[in-house]
């Protein structure tokens, strides 16, 4: 999948790895947010199907499906948004680079690894051995060229047009804050919405409590910090520090989602709206609770 060669027989890989994600803008941004969807990708090129011993439906068991559309209400409240077109199952880009399981490649991955840990163990690395039911992914070994290959292409591309984001919303505002876009697999115990922030370290009180309150008075139950504080991203771009803010949002699927046939239900509509009002709502704080002032804020607003 990662040479030339194989780029040229899977036009679609070529395409993939030419344009990994998307950003939508608004006309005009009047909000210092910046919304993410790391895992909704849904392109998946013949190549890594083949290399798959799963089907196509069951690959996308991992993705957080339609979560770009659910969230497309931030571009109307003057967000951008950014979407990885690439698949969760092909590469997580919520993984630090370095989670990597060497088990799954043939020789040495000649890249900085971390100790595995048990993301790592359980096949959940920043390139994943397993779907979310368990599922082993690949047929065998992939080539140890294969790591560096999609961590290049795919990775670093998405974190850098992030960042890039980030520093063009703080230079224009003053603050900048990072929603980073999950859906979580339904469970019993667990409640509509779960809002992370790494336990108060990738993002202010203030916006924590705005953003509890915003999905509460939209209907939905939360819960904060379990059992998802927030992964990479908002471990790598929060920096409440330096007035750049990041909270991770995790919607139950049981909400929108028919989970074995990655269908949206008919709820979907409805819960799209209750989304768009709690953003409505969580993007009207005030920044100067963010670290800004209000006249940084109505300069940059105009």
């Amino acid at each position: 999948m990662a040479d030339e060669e194989g780029e040229a027989h899977d036009p679609e890989m070529y395409g993939l790895a030419l344009r990994p994600y998307r950003i939508v803008r608004p006309k005009a941004q009047l909000v210092p947010f910046v919304f993410a969807s790391p895992h909704s990708g849904r392109r998946y090129p013949a190549s890594f199907v083949k290399a798959s011993r799963l089907s196509a439906l069951a690959l996308r068991r991992s993705e957080d499906a339609f979560v770009d559309e659910l969230f497309g209400a931030a571009i109307g409240c003057g967000a951008p948004l950014i979407a990885a077109e690439f698949p969760r199952a092909f590469l997580d880009a919520n993984r630090a680079p370095g989670e990597l399981d060497a088990a799954m490649f043939e020789g040495p991955v000649a890249l900085p690894m971390e100790p595995q840990g048990p993301r790592v163990a359980a096949g959940l690395g920043v390139i994943p051995r397993i779907v979310r039911d368990g599922a082993e992914i690949y047929r065998g070994r992939l080539p140890a060229s294969e790591a560096a290959w999609r961590l290049s292409h795919f990775h670093v591309p998405y974190h850098e047009a992030l960042a890039a984001l980030l520093d063009e919303t703080h230079r224009r505002f003053g603050v900048a804050v990072l929603v980073d876009c999950h859906s979580m697999p339904s469970a019993a115990a667990v409640p509509d919405v779960v809002i992370g922030d790494r336990y108060g370290i990738s993002a202010c009180h203030a916006l924590m409590r705005q953003a509890e309150h915003a999905f509460s008075q939209s209907g939905f139950t939360t819960a904060r910090n379990v059992p998802y504080a927030g992964g990479y991203t908002t471990l790598t771009h929060g920096r409440p520090g330096r007035g750049i803010h990041a909270l991770q949002i995790e919607l139950s699927r049981a909400q929108y989602l028919d989970e074995e046939r990655i269908t949206r239900t008919p709820r979907f509509a409805q819960v799209e709206a209750r989304i768009a009002r709690a953003l409505e709502h969580l993007t009207a704080i005030d920044p100067a609770l963010l670290g800004a002032g209000p006249r940084t804020f109505a300069m940059a607003a105009e």
